[in-house]
């Protein structure tokens, strides 16, 4: 058995953790961190875990949460990670970060855009960008991963394909995309709250939104040319799902059927990601609460330009899954241990 410890419990990403996790035949929870439930027990935080996960949360600092840990989940805000993830390392902890905080390789970058200093530069070097579909190789040798955010993972995996292969127009990439409420954390906001948001839809973070360098960094990784792209996030009025379209010229004309081919061939061994027939457009619901991707793809003949709709649970593909994902293959287990689950509908 795997012993997990989660360092910030908690919060969304951090309950949908423990719920994958506790579900996990491989893997023992020994400890969940908090910051304000300290000597509380999850189950009393969260009462639908009540007679299955019966753990008193610790403090998000004290030693003795991930003492046993094998591999610990790290899911604090931006700026928290840096200091516990190195205490971490040098007790030969397996660590997976889902905030920020080691994402971007450049520390000028991460500071510009998150307005703190993060790690330096050879703390970064010790990451692994967190996607298994693009980094997987590199995930197997690693013992820290940087988990991505969950817009930059529906962009990428939109787009990979195709700038892989040196197919696309890289001059005028749009990203427009839609996320829950859930996104925003379980921290009480305004903006978060139910009068404010119910009934009401609007874009957010724009036009300087902070996943806009993590995007732009990994397309330029896989395209082997430096990209900028215009990305707009927005808020909808429903608790989780995520949905990209993603708009890119193509440098000759295609048809679908070849497009959505290239994808297939890209994607035929990725367990999560699912290709979508010419025709078929994805929708939140089809991926509520399950660790898949599902692309729908298409390309106007009249103007050459490719259109993707991407959609993901945004705290499961989007967040905790994937580090469930990421853990697997660092731990050399089945890499869909956990988590295959078929989507709650309707």
């Amino acid at each position: 058995m795997i012993k997990a410890s989660i360092i910030g419990a908690t919060g969304y990403t951090g309950q949908e953790l423990v719920r994958i996790l506790a579900q996990h035949a491989a893997v023992s929870l020994t400890g969940l961190g908090t910051q304000n439930y300290v000597g509380v027990p999850f189950a009393t935080v969260y009462p639908h875990f009540r007679s299955i996960v019966d753990i008193i949360c610790q403090d998000n600092d004290d030693p003795k949460l991930v003492e046993d840990a094998d591999v610990v989940f790290v899911a604090l805000p931006h700026g928290l990670s840096v200091g516990i993830v190195e205490k971490l390392l040098k007790q030969h902890k397996k660590v997976i970060d889902l905030g920020a905080d080691f994402r971007l390789k450049s520390p000028e970058v991460y500071k510009k855009w998150y307005k703190v200093a993060g790690p330096d530069e050879e703390q970064l070097a010790k990451a692994v960008y967190g996607l298994p579909e693009i980094h997987r190789d590199a995930i197997e040798k690693t013992n820290l991963i940087a988990n991505p955010g969950c817009y930059p993972t529906t962009a990428i995996l939109a787009l990979a394909p195709l700038l892989t292969a040196k197919l696309l127009d890289t001059a005028n990439i749009i990203i427009d995309s839609k996320s829950g409420v859930s996104g925003a954390g379980r921290s009480l906001r305004v903006g978060s709250l139910f009068a404010e948001v119910d009934n009401d839809f609007k874009a957010y973070g724009f036009p300087a939104h902070r996943h806009t360098p993590e995007i732009e960094q990994e397309l330029s990784l896989l395209a082997d040319e430096e990209i900028k792209v215009t990305f707009t996030p927005h808020l909808v009025p429903m608790i989780r799902g995520m949905l990209s379209t993603v708009y890119a010229g193509l440098k000759k004309n295609y048809d679908t059927k070849e497009i959505i081919e290239i994808y297939q061939e890209f994607y035929r061994n990725e367990p999560f990601i699912r290709v979508l027939p010419p025709g078929m457009y994805p929708q939140t619901k089809w991926v509520n609460g399950t660790n898949f991707c599902d692309l729908g793809i298409n390309c106007e003949q009249r103007t050459g330009r490719l259109t993707v709709v991407s959609v993901i649970d945004n705290l499961f593909k989007g967040a905790s899954g994937q580090a469930v994902q990421n853990m697997n293959i660092m731990c050399g287990l089945d890499e869909t241990a956990g988590l295959n689950k078929i989507a709650v509908f309707p």
